[in-house]
């Protein structure tokens, strides 16, 4: 009967000492893969701007300029259209009056 108890003993250790660990990093795995998902679903990179500011008409840009303009043709913001190599938006898109006039950002 001695030998039930401890045999009982060392499988209680084992649960404390490895599968409750385990179960609780499992259960942190899913929760995060979770808030991961619902965050990737609020920022679609597919998706165009909800009211994009429309640089050329701020700017008062001829036809001819708007044709080769990158920023014209695309959905994003011109200033994000514009960035440096290192990601770091140019110093005239930031102090420019469509970067200024634009909405925030919404979640």
């Amino acid at each position: 009967m001695n030998w039930l108890n401890d045999l009982l003993s060392f499988l209680a250790g084992v649960g404390l000492r490895l599968l409750i660990p385990i179960a609780v990093t499992a259960l942190v795995i899913f929760l995060l893969r979770r808030l991961d998902a619902r965050w990737q679903a609020g920022t679609s990179p597919d998706a165009a701007p909800a009211q994009k500011t429309v640089c050329w008409k701020v700017k008062a840009c001829p036809e001819a300029t708007r044709k080769s303009c990158r920023a014209a043709k695309s959905n994003m913001p011109c200033w994000q259209v514009f960035r440096q190599q290192n990601g770091y938006l140019k110093e005239e898109c930031l102090k420019c009056n469509v970067f200024l006039q634009a909405p925030a950002a919404t979640d």
